[in-house]
């Protein structure tokens, strides 16, 4: 690190709502509830794919790959923002921001490769059916989420170091919820832009070339859905999909919005908002959006409760 930053090895003041301490307590119940609804919708679908033979697919894994992301996604972040919420103290110590900026950033950009990856499954399984099940083999599904999982960890790797060697001059006071790339970028003194142009190439890359994978799956998907003589297996195959993009939609809006846009003058104090959109609400309803218009998890969900009914 350089000299500049020395100040900061005392830690950081995310500065949330500070400015606003009336909402203070509205904010503290609203990410509460968000964060446990988060915690039992996600733990529910990772327990439901394990326990349930029939939820054993290449879908609920890879489902179960973006629950278990969701969870880790808003610990490494909600629990600081609930303290910081309620106590009079705003700061967060040097180490757990530079955890909390790698492991967000990384957990991000696994999302957006994890929702690539299940596009081309829905793509494998309506468009491809008769070889769906030699294709999407165990092997390559864990191949596939691994590298999700390595892709993110890299992207984590390079923006957050570089992001880190900017001198920040005595700064200490985040205008944000919690400790993230856009954040810190803005905090630094100094010449940003080598910064802000890495930022804006990799988020381009890790949303343009994802998000254009998904929706070209999705054309060729409309097409083969339109062909299929069964309304029950146009309705299953439609509600499936919408789902998908759903949550597809809700995450690289944010995220555009948060990552390709942060150094619009408009837009600064709407971005901890937006950080807050993606860290909190998104993966509290992506359990929501996958289980409310899906039967076969209802079913898993009704057979389990069942079991445990005549146990007791």
């Amino acid at each position: 690190m350089k000299g500049a930053n020395n100040n900061s090895l005392d830690g950081f003041i995310l500065m949330g709502v500070s400015d606003h301490p009336q909402l203070e307590v509205i904010f503290f119940v609203v990410i509460l509830f968000s964060y446990l609804l988060t915690l039992f919708g996600n733990s529910t679908i990772i327990l439901l794919s394990c326990l349930d033979a029939r939820l054993h697919t290449p879908m609920y894994f890879f489902l179960s790959n973006l629950s278990s992301l969701d969870l880790a996604f808003t610990t490494s972040s909600v629990p600081q923002m609930l303290i910081n919420l309620r106590g009079p103290e705003k700061t967060i110590s040097y180490g757990g921001c530079v955890t909390q900026l790698y492991v967000f950033l990384w957990l991000g950009s696994t999302e957006a490769i994890l929702l690539m990856v299940m596009a081309f499954d829905r793509y494998m399984a309506i468009c491809r059916p008769l070889h769906y099940t030699t294709t999407m083999n165990p092997r390559l599904c864990w191949l596939l989420a691994a590298i999700a999982w390595l892709g993110g960890l890299g992207n984590s790797v390079i923006q957050s170091t570089f992001t880190l060697q900017l001198p920040l001059c005595g700064h200490r006071r985040v205008d944000n919820f919690l400790c993230e790339v856009p954040a810190m970028i803005k905090l630094a003194c100094g010449d940003k832009s080598l910064n802000e142009a890495l930022l804006n190439g990799i988020c381009t890359f890790f949303t343009a070339v994802p998000l254009s994978i998904i929706l070209i799956s999705y054309c060729w998907i409309a097409q083969a859905v339109l062909k299929i003589p069964s309304a029950e297996g146009w309705k299953k195959a439609f509600n499936t999909c919408l789902s998908h993009l759903v949550v597809v939609l809700l995450f690289y809006g944010s995220a555009i919005y948060g990552y390709l846009l942060p150094g619009k003058t408009s837009n600064q104090g709407q971005g901890k908002f937006i950080s807050l959109f993606y860290s909190v609400l998104t993966p509290m309803v992506n359990p929501l959006i996958y289980t409310l218009r899906n039967k076969e998890v209802k079913r898993a969900l009704r057979r389990l409760l069942g079991k445990r009914g005549e146990v007791t």
